[in-house]
């Protein structure tokens, strides 16, 4: 399994690295538009969510647009055994150059056990099952713990391409699923 796990990354980065900078900005654009209208998100007091960089999907847009609206922002801060501390995000220019060319948060850290108080958490993934809702993600298990974390009834949404909708998506015991997915031309899918 870990084998298909490496070679489905490597595949997915090789289709990300050829979408041009106006895929990726249209992308962004309606994954922030789609994520607004969600009733989780308009009635957030608090989100939990990833700060992109590369080839990822974009959410630059959207977290300004959450923060703007009021919702409180809380962004991750790798810390050295892989796991992710959260700290307020403040605008644009309260993101700072971390480790591995993440944008980290300058203010201070609040605790990994702070995504608890999230009424909704965005993360990252590759790839996620259309069936089932399993995220493969870029392989450190960051967000896994995160979302062992976050209570049953909170939404966990990964953010996705559309090519990024899968089945199957190879998982192994520790992977844990999310509850929905958004792309930029289905908008949001829920998993039962």
């Amino acid at each position: 399994m870990p084998n298909d796990k490496s070679a489905l990354r490597a595949e997915l980065r090789d289709a990300r690295a050829r979408l041009t900078e106006d895929e990726r900005t249209a992308a962004a654009r309606g994954l922030r538009d789609a994520m607004l209208t969600l009733p989780e998100a308009e009635m957030a007091g608090t989100v939990a969510a990833y700060v992109s960089i590369g080839t990822e999907p974009g959410t630059h847009s959207l977290l300004f647009a959450m923060w703007k609206r009021g919702t409180y922002v809380l962004v991750p801060k790798l810390l050295p055994d892989g796991d992710l501390d959260w700290a307020s995000y403040e605008g644009p220019d309260s993101l700072r150059a971390g480790p591995y060319g993440l944008l980290e948060p300058s203010e201070p850290p609040r605790g990994p056990a702070s995504v608890r108080g999230a009424d909704l958490v965005i993360v990252p993934a590759l790839a996620v099952s259309a069936s089932t809702g399993v995220r493969l993600g870029r392989g450190g298990g960051s967000y896994d713990r995160v979302l062992a974390r976050v209570d049953p009834g909170i939404l966990t949404i990964a953010a996705v391409y559309d090519t990024e909708l899968l089945d199957p998506v190879p998982a192994e015991p520790h992977d844990r699923p999310v509850r929905a997915v958004v792309t930029p031309a289905r908008g949001v899918t829920r998993f039962a």
